[in-house]
């Protein structure tokens, strides 16, 4: 099954980071957050994805044509320009990097897929986000429920530290917990085919009335994932992604 990973926004939320490089290219511990989804789908044996690329997606280009030689040794021949690769092994993904446009909307970079997605089932996610999900058992969820689309449904984090008084004593402080009023899109998608027939072509969020029209429709189940979820949207989301991974505590590490 194909994991698609919509790569090709203009990151405007995180412009200290995205003026050079795209957001699926921030960092995280050393590796781009891109790098950090593509480990947690192939943690579970799902190892062929389809990046959509769009702003600056010459630099995730780049990344992946660097990728082999920049992840082992090697020792050059100058003489002829042989390359002999030493202890080689790394990851054994397959990976297309696509153009979907500069401008083109969640939804629209989804339909030019529509030849490399053909009449099989897949997944779909965004380039910013990243959760301690299982993703063989939201398959089985999708499978199970046999509609067209599949959501994995987050509580959004806290953002600030929660009070419990008692008089004027704070009998309570909880830091930043995942308390999530409500449930929210986490990414995360699995989809059927038929999905791209709500899509009508380049202007069309995903996140609107395709998944509108597909709630409607009775197409459209929630897979609840009441655990760690995070999106990389600000400068904040970095550094607290970056504690977390410096600290041990990157609950999204889901692989060895």
């Amino acid at each position: 099954m194909k994991t698609i990973i919509l790569a090709g926004g203009f990151g405007t939320r995180l412009q200290e980071e995205t003026v050079v490089k795209p957001k699926p290219m921030v960092e995280i511990g050393g590796r781009p957050i891109l790098w950090h989804i593509m480990n947690i789908y192939a943690a579970y044996g799902y190892k062929e994805f389809i990046v959509a690329l769009g702003y600056k997606g010459e630099v995730i280009k780049n990344y992946f044509l660097n990728y082999y030689y920049l992840r082992n040794s090697f020792s050059i021949h100058l003489g002829n320009g042989r390359v002999d690769v030493h202890d080689a092994g790394r990851e054994d993904w397959v990976v297309h990097l696509i153009d979907t446009g500069l401008r083109t909307e969640t939804g629209g970079r989804i339909k030019r897929l529509a030849s490399w997605i053909g009449n099989e089932t897949f997944m779909m996610t965004y380039g910013d986000g990243i959760a301690s999900i299982n993703i063989r058992k939201l398959v089985a969820f999708h499978r199970k429920h046999g509609k067209l689309a599949t959501i994995t449904a987050v509580r959004p984090p806290g953002r600030f530290g929660g009070l419990t008084f008692d008089g004027d004593l704070v009998a309570r402080f909880a830091e930043k917990s995942q308390i999530g009023e409500g449930w929210i899109n986490g990414g995360f998608f699995v989809l059927e085919p038929g999905v791209l027939d709500y899509i009508e072509g380049d202007e069309t969020l995903f996140e609107r009335d395709p998944l509108e029209q597909l709630a409607l429709d009775r197409q459209l189940v929630a897979y609840r994932h009441d655990d760690f979820w995070q999106c990389m949207d600000t400068l904040r989301d970095v550094r607290l992604l970056e504690r977390l991974w410096a600290e041990g505590r990157a609950l999204w590490k889901v692989w060895e």
